[in-house]
């Protein structure tokens, strides 16, 4: 309801259209919230029932059910008031969904039919590799490697993404990844011909400010986009990283990292606004396409937020170390 009602989305679709745009749409489809139709009815169904099959629901245990660190820290299952637990990877407002169950997968192909019927160009796919979940929510093996993860970067995901092009197809839709991977070679299966058309390089944007460092990943993701024939692609900033204007402007640690997010880190600002225009006709000029951030184009630094206004999850879960991402979210 934020949003206003669809007819202001649909109105949205068809002006960008008239002005020669295209509008792409977010997806989340790892989690719903907790007010979801589906969720509630799982909570009023109680355990063993097929409205619970929908999510990741565990018998009540003094214990939670495996041994899993959330993406914002801390325990990732939360108990209902029968004493059961169930699953949410971010907060425990998101409960995860079971991608195993050939209704959600069914479900997330009708939300992306009914918006392309509409006029969208495609979406934008959040968090999208970690919907899979190992059989049996498994606890996390010793080195966590790429392939052996319990819930990131699963094979499985690769048939979900082969199902949704084939949707997308119909339409000349595209598909983008949000998609956290340190593994070049990985990373680039996901954009296989018949999979995602682009995805996020994030590993361009967590580089510090240093000629051999952004040099080395120029190489690195021309190369790894090179074997599927995607195009690459170049980010600086999003709304989960510290903006590249502030980044920049710190004396010792430019690069960017979630465990290294800390409070009351100084920077220079014209410094960093010098970088980050540098930064921006380096990423302007390279092969492929650019994602810019809102205020990316302004030169925004971070807004500074005093810790009993900031809302961001990760600050509470830190202890209040990590200030959280509200200081690159604030409105323009």
């Amino acid at each position: 309801p934020a949003f206003g009602p669809l007819a202001e989305a649909e109105r949205l679709l068809a002006e960008a259209r008239e002005l020669g745009m295209r509008t792409i749409v977010d997806i989340v489809p790892n989690h719903v919230s907790d007010q979801h139709p589906w969720f509630k009815a799982a909570l009023a169904a109680g355990p063993g029932s097929p409205e619970q099959d929908l999510f990741h629901f565990r018998p009540p245990s003094d214990e939670p059910p495996n041994d899993w660190v959330g993406e914002f820290g801390g325990v990732p299952w939360s108990r209902t008031e029968s004493g059961q637990w169930y699953l949410h990877l971010f907060s425990p407002e998101q409960p995860d969904l079971n991608w195993g169950h050939p209704a959600v997968r069914q479900e997330h192909e009708d939300v992306l039919r009914f918006w392309f019927e509409r006029g969208a160009a495609g979406v934008r796919i959040d968090s999208a590799a970690l919907l899979a979940k190992a059989d049996g929510l498994p606890d996390m093996p010793g080195d966590g490697a790429s392939g052996g993860h319990p819930f990131h970067d699963r094979p499985e995901l690769h048939g979900i993404y082969r199902s949704w092009r084939r949707l997308a197809e119909e339409y000349g839709a595209v598909l983008i990844g949000e998609i956290w991977l340190p593994d070049a070679e990985r990373f680039a299966r996901y954009l296989r011909p018949d999979e995602l058309h682009t995805a996020f390089n994030f590993d361009f944007l967590a580089r510090p400010w240093d000629a051999a460092e952004l040099r080395a990943s120029i190489d690195l993701t021309l190369a790894a986009h090179a074997p599927v024939g995607a195009p690459a692609t170049w980010v600086l900033a999003n709304h989960d990283v510290t903006r590249t204007v502030t980044r920049y402007g710190r004396a010792d640690d430019t690069g960017f990292a979630f465990e290294r997010k800390r409070f009351g880190v100084a920077s220079d600002l014209a410094l960093g606004t010098r970088r980050a225009r540098a930064a921006a006709l380096l990423t302007l000029a390279l092969p492929g396409s650019v994602y810019l951030y809102q205020g990316e184009e302004l030169g925004l630094p971070e807004a500074e937020i005093p810790p009993e206004l900031v809302q961001d999850p990760m600050y509470a879960r830190s202890g209040g170390v990590d200030p959280g991402r509200d200081g690159c979210r604030v409105p323009l």
